[in-house]
């Protein structure tokens, strides 16, 4: 007998033998037989499938991480027993038209250990192996040129291009079917993603299936490429983050495959040559760091006219979004309300050419303190926002606001686009960082030049000047100079464990109370890495424009106070102690001692900024819902 069964993980609707007895038919979809009443397993098998693969290295991913695992490996039982597979995960290499048979006769336990481990709860993965996976063509076996990594949805025992991205969209938390990504591309929801499309004698499904295999590979790291073509396909290379990351990659682009597709067939699917099919080209991460990805600046006095306020009083006046390609790089930041572009900023991250995670510190805080970005804030859409193209080594600002007249920045309308108020334009040697320059609407030209002496990466030094003459500079004579903590601030989250002297020059005159600058960092280890953590907990600066604002008040001397997450909270990161949780900006004042537990927390602040992360991974997911 025959009957229809829906499952959860894909929720596709198949077929499936009830018999009360194994057969070593597989049905054309690929799913597991029903188990009733077997006395022994019988073999696991199945397909490998682009084309038929033969060669190829197939394994059951029992520990969840998308590579082969040896033995021994330990599986603990929802009993809480634990059992011991001494050869580890069943493995094998496919053969003569991608069947494949796996050895699961460790997966029979002792009763009284508990009931045997289900093959079917378990996802298969298949590696194509550069030079020695062959595929089998009309025009005979055909050696892959590229590794690519596939798998099937738990108890899909075909494994193709189409059952990964089943299996990711399910993981992703999306339905089964693909959608048109455009007006252009055909109608997806017919596509059955776990059957064997050659069987089946579908071509549409068999050029989709040829194209994504083709993405897959380009996606692959040459370095993994390189070791696969020596190896065997046991190799621990690609990590879980790294997996999981390609297959989010292929979700995400699969509209874009398939339209490609469809475009070259013409409704001649049998025909396409997938190698003349130009597909998208996209770097993805191989990591999983943690981005920034909001900011909420609360910069609005909500109980009196001027700034600096109680900061209990300070309200939300922007919210800044943060947003990244695949591979992390950022991509613009957009904000509701106004953000405060920053040239030292931008400096940071066109050192790292644009990968966030690679610095220290991710965006050291700013903030608009003109009231106009509580009124746009109020407003939906977007108000203001930077733009990188790092290709062309440009990155453009934009506002639809009044917030920067003060700095001389007009906006040339209130709807964002066409020509930018600010562009910023950048020169490098060997990767370094040259020049820096702004190039304002009205036509005025700022010009940053790196001055790296004795700089660290958190704040490097600079120069800054406007048509020729020097507007602003921070330099350093000597290295940080590092203290113990005092005894009393020893068990502190923050602890002034490093100073370092800095030159701040420009804006003559300068305030009297503005004298002898000294960055405050907290130089101690936070999770046992090798090299100490490079807190920056404080520095001052000079910005007299901002007192053209009327309800800003002071001598135009300010600083930032930084507040990281304590290593014994749940936000805290442990490969990256350096994210920032909340600072404040507040009137400057003079340094105090090295080693005292350190106070980021002011009474009064002309702003706060509160920072949100999210792994790259969560991002990306996010970005499909």
């Amino acid at each position: 007998m025959k009957r229809l069964i829906c499952l959860s993980v894909t929720a596709f609707c198949l077929v499936l033998t009830a018999c009360g007895q194994e057969s070593d038919e597989l049905p054309e979809d690929g799913r597991d037989f029903d188990g009733v009443a077997y006395s022994e397993p019988a073999p696991y098998t199945g397909r490998v499938i682009d084309g038929y693969l033969k060669n190829a290295r197939v394994w059951l991913d029992m520990d969840g991480d998308s590579q082969y695992t040896p033995g021994p490996l330990v599986v603990r039982l929802d009993n809480g027993n634990e059992v011991t597979l001494t050869a580890g995960e069943p493995t094998t290499i496919s053969g003569a038209g991608g069947r494949f048979t796996l050895d699961i006769s460790e997966l029979v336990l002792d009763p009284s250990v508990g009931p045997d481990l289900d093959p079917g709860d378990y996802a298969l993965h298949a590696l194509a192996l550069p030079g020695k996976t062959l595929e089998e063509t009309r025009n005979g076996e055909v050696a892959v040129a590229s590794a690519y990594l596939m798998s099937a949805p738990p108890g899909v025992r075909n494994i193709t291009p189409l059952t990964t991205l089943a299996r990711y969209r399910g993981v992703v938390g999306l339905g089964p079917f693909l959608e048109a990504s455009s007006v252009n591309a055909a109608s997806l929801a017919d596509l059955n993603l776990v059957r064997d499309y050659i069987l089946a004698r579908d071509e549409r499904s068999h050029a989709y299936a040829r194209a994504l295999a083709k993405f897959m590979a380009s996606q692959m790291p040459a370095a993994y490429n390189d070791v696969l073509a020596e190896g065997d396909g046991t190799e621990r290379f690609l990590g879980k983050d790294a997996a999981f990351l390609l297959g989010v990659s292929l979700v995400q682009n699969a509209g874009d495959v398939i339209e490609a597709v469809d475009a070259a067939a013409q409704g001649d699917f049998a025909n396409v040559d997938v190698d003349a099919v130009t597909l998208p080209e996209v770097d993805v991460a191989l990591s999983n760091p943690v981005l920034l990805t909001s900011q909420k600046i609360y910069a609005e006095p909500s109980s009196q006219d001027t700034l600096p306020a109680n900061r209990s009083g300070l309200q939300l006046s922007a919210e800044l979004a943060f947003d990244y390609s695949e591979s992390g790089r950022l991509l613009s930041v957009s904000a509701n309300g106004c953000l405060a572009p920053s040239m030292t900023e931008l400096a940071r991250l066109i050192g790292v050419n644009g990968y966030m995670a690679e610095l220290q510190t991710q965006w050291r805080p700013s903030a608009a303190l003109s009231e106009q970005s509580r009124l746009n804030f109020d407003g939906e859409g977007t108000d203001e926002r930077l733009i990188f193209d790092w290709d062309n080594q440009r990155i453009y600002f934009e506002t639809g606001t009044t917030c920067h007249e003060h700095k001389g920045v007009s906006a040339g309308s209130t709807v964002l686009g066409g020509v930018p108020e600010v562009t910023y334009s950048w020169t490098t040697d060997g990767g370094d960082l040259l020049t820096l320059s702004a190039e304002y609407r009205d036509g005025r030209l700022r010009t940053l030049v790196p001055e790296p002496a004795n700089s660290s990466a958190v704040f490097p030094g600079y120069r800054i000047s406007e048509q020729g003459g020097e507007v602003e500079a921070a330099t350093f004579a000597a290295g940080i100079t590092l203290c113990d903590p005092q005894e009393d601030a020893a068990a502190m989250s923050q602890v002034v464990t490093g100073m370092q002297a800095y030159q701040f020059s420009g804006y003559e005159p300068q305030p009297p109370g503005f004298t002898n600058p000294v960055l405050e960092f907290d130089r101690r280890q936070f999770s046992g890495p090798e090299q100490p953590a490079l807190r920056l907990l404080r520095y001052g600066f000079l910005d007299p424009d901002l007192l053209n604002l009327a309800r800003v008040t002071g001598d135009g001397s300010f600083e930032w106070r930084m507040n990281y997450f304590a290593a014994d909270v749940e936000d805290f990161v442990a490969e990256q102690p350096n994210l920032i949780r909340d600072a404040y900006l507040k009137s400057y004042a003079p340094a105090g001692d090295c080693g005292r537990e350190f106070d980021g927390v002011p009474s009064s602040a002309y702003a706060r900024v509160e920072y949100s992360y999210q792994r790259l991974s969560e991002y990306l997911v996010g970005l499909l819902d």
